[in-house]
């Protein structure tokens, strides 16, 4: 018998203010790298992005930013759904077994929501 295996919230940066909106670009968004690192994320991973704003949910994938830079740019496409400003929740899911996603705790970061730097 194979394992059953669900998808569950694994990290999520929350409540950041979108920094930039890039409409000529192929895709994606940019986050500042040390948020990327510290939400237990990587570049190229796929994320959701909920806009609180506007309830907009959004499926993109990431790209590593300046460190330090507080970045948050919504690129291509998505950046018709978002305005400079928004606060948007950034969230990540992966696949495990049943038995390990009982014990799994996810990773959730805080940033500061004016600067979008770690506090």
């Amino acid at each position: 018998m194979q394992p059953m295996l669900v998808e569950v919230f694994k990290s999520k940066i929350h409540r950041v203010k979108v920094t930039g909106a890039e409409l000529d670009y192929i895709g994606s968004i940019t986050i500042d790298a040390d948020l990327v690192e510290a939400a237990n994320m990587v570049e190229g991973e796929k994320v959701q992005i909920v806009n609180v704003n506007n309830g907009e949910r959004i499926e993109t994938y990431i790209i590593k930013g300046k460190p330090g830079s507080g970045e948050i740019t919504l690129n291509g496409p998505a950046a018709r759904r978002v305005q400079k400003g928004d606060i948007i929740i950034i969230i990540t899911y992966t696949w495990m077994e049943m038995e390990e996603a009982k014990k799994f705790k996810p990773t959730i970061i805080f940033p500061d929501t004016e600067t979008n730097l770690l506090k």
